[in-house]
């Protein structure tokens, strides 16, 4: 067992010798391997059944369907479904779908964002797989998962009621990718009814194994229509939810809404009334229901923009998707989440990239579980993150953004099931410190003042802290609001720096054993930078990133 607290992400999951949990060479789910299991159907001639997620009652999972339906359950083959199934027919589209019987919005608000990014999507739906000549019943599906991408093999057999799919169904009876995706996605959950409420935060996440970025509309940026367009343009993932307000969720509202719903964002666009006017296009998973103020289908607004611009923008159909005014998009939804593989979107400045940097840490009740800093006593034995800022930069100005850091954490889950995982609540803490080494102790935290952190604690998944830093030393601590909660998670920072160029890793154990890591440095897309060093006798972890800082891991 490593030492509490030490990152191992490194070592054990993102950077093995053979790339296991990469895009490239992604884990198997559940020890599956797709090719040998279908290459065992068709050497015997027999249809694949999954044993993992068979189908019966404990893949549908407890409270979805009354018993009465549950008792009326039958799983099919899509053959016995439609006639001529299809996997995938005329491409991805957002209007290929609508949602079942279980309250996923969340799941395919997120898929209709990822039917934009055709690149994004064919690495999580592969393509080599249908219902032709090698047919078996068996697919496969790729996601990313708690810092791994993992595939994950199903079989095609499906809940129906009276020959109908319970869940998501295609408008096209015969094309079954969308069914067969949220079957691979409800695996890896636990069970359909672990897909029952969540926020599309959570699943764009696991289609890119990028970060994300949520502002709360209450407290709108002002330069949030930019940030939107900018995303759109940089090929984000873009998903919004209603608040739920004092009705109950998913209630049909008077002007279209739904409460506490997921929806997509499609489109960002500015068009000329007399004046600018900055219009947010978005969709309704449900395939229906749609916004019935200004800029929806039939407002008389569209009669005042250009003739071209009515005819490229305006769609008079009941399909789910509808345009409305920012100012009416902060008025009637709380938040707006922009997932994306790197946060270029947030100056507009593809030139100079963010860096990545993922480490895997743990609080470990009576040793680095130390609660959040109001526990002065115990707060200094949480995981420490040292942050070398050289300089901002060159490309990264004032006028393009304030902010050059992204400190993304995310907490692991202890059951395989999604609805009985005990997330704890979580933030982020940095501190800026000068010339000082080893693990910081409590007297560091009772005299100096965090220079940035997370507004609250939450008991979410995925907490992020978006800051500015000058040029500087800092500590960067994780940590649970309550002390001695045994969690693990996954720190992640994104940074703008000056590039700095060297690059070296050096792992020295406690214990005085000798230690080998080896370490993927750089950028996602830079794969070919690697370290591998031993080292005896210390204490510490310490990795300088080309392009991103000193960083220094005490446990």
């Amino acid at each position: 067992m490593p030492p509490p607290g030490v990152c191992m992400s490194i070592m054990q999951e993102r950077n093995k010798e053979d790339g296991v949990g990469s895009l490239a060479n992604a884990g198997k789910y559940r020890n599956q391997d797709f090719q040998q299991l279908k290459q065992y159907c068709l050497d015997r001639r027999v249809r694949y059944i999954d044993q993992m997620f068979p189908p019966d009652h404990n893949s549908i999972g407890e409270g979805l369907l009354s018993p009465d339906d549950m008792g009326r359950v039958v799983w099919l083959r899509p053959a016995k479904i439609a006639q001529n199934p299809d996997f995938i027919i005329s491409g991805f589209s957002r209007f290929d779908f609508g949602q079942g019987s279980v309250a996923n919005c969340w799941f395919l608000a997120s898929v209709g964002a990822l039917t934009f990014q055709k690149h994004i999507l064919e690495q999580v739906v592969p393509l080599e797989q249908g219902f032709k000549d090698d047919y078996c019943g068996i697919f496969h599906f790729r996601f990313w998962r708690f810092g791994r991408w993992v595939d994950v093999v199903i079989d095609d057999m499906l809940p129906t009621i009276d020959g109908r799919l319970i869940f998501v169904h295609s408008k096209t009876p015969n094309e079954f990718w969308p069914a067969l995706m949220e079957k691979a996605y409800a695996k890896v959950c636990g069970s359909y009814a672990d897909m029952n409420a969540g926020t599309p935060s959570e699943a764009m996440m696991d289609f890119t194994g990028g970060v994300h970025i949520t502002f709360k509309l209450a407290e709108t940026p002002p330069n949030l229509w930019d940030l939107l367009f900018r995303a759109a343009k940089f090929k984000s993932l873009i998903g919004c939810n209603t608040p739920q307000g004092e009705t109950s969720v998913n209630t049909l509202e008077p002007n279209g809404l739904v409460r506490g719903h997921a929806y997509t964002v499609t489109g960002v666009l500015q068009v000329l009334q007399g004046r600018p006017v900055n219009l947010i296009r978005l969709f309704n998973p449900w395939g229906y229901g749609e916004w019935k103020g200004d800029w929806s289908d039939k407002s008389s607004m569209w009669k005042t923009v250009s003739p071209d611009d009515r005819k490229m923008y305006l769609s008079v159909e009941e399909d789910g998707e509808f345009w409305m005014t920012m100012e009416n998009f902060c008025e009637h939804f709380s938040d707006v989440t922009i997932c994306c593989l790197c946060p270029d979107f947030l100056d507009g400045n593809s030139e100079g990239h963010w860096t990545p940097s993922f480490h895997d840490g743990r609080w470990v009740a009576g040793t680095t579980a130390g609660g959040c800093i109001k526990f002065r006593d115990s707060f200094w034995t949480n995981p420490q993150y040292r942050v070398k800022i050289e300089g901002l930069d060159r490309d990264f100005s004032e006028t393009q953004g304030d902010n050059n850091m992204l400190v993304s954490l995310m907490q692991k889950p202890d059951k395989r099931n999604r609805r009985l995982v005990k997330s704890v609540h979580i933030g982020i803490n940095i501190f800026e410190f000068k010339g000082q080494r080893g693990k910081f102790p409590a007297s560091f935290f009772n005299n100096n003042a965090p220079v940035a952190q997370t507004k609250n604690y939450l008991n979410a998944r995925t907490v992020m802290l978006l800051c500015r830093l000058k040029p500087g030393e800092y500590l960067i601590v994780p940590s649970s609001f309550k002390p001695n909660e045994t969690a693990s998670f996954i720190l992640s920072i994104l940074s703008k720096f000056i590039c700095i160029s060297h690059s070296q890793l050096v792992f020295k154990s406690k214990e005085g054993r000798l230690s080998t890591l080896q370490c993927e440095l750089g950028a996602v897309h830079q794969p070919e930078t690697r370290a591998v060093v031993a080292m005896k006798f210390c204490t510490t972890v310490i990795v300088m990133h080309k392009s991103a800082g000193l960083i220094v891991i005490y446990c």
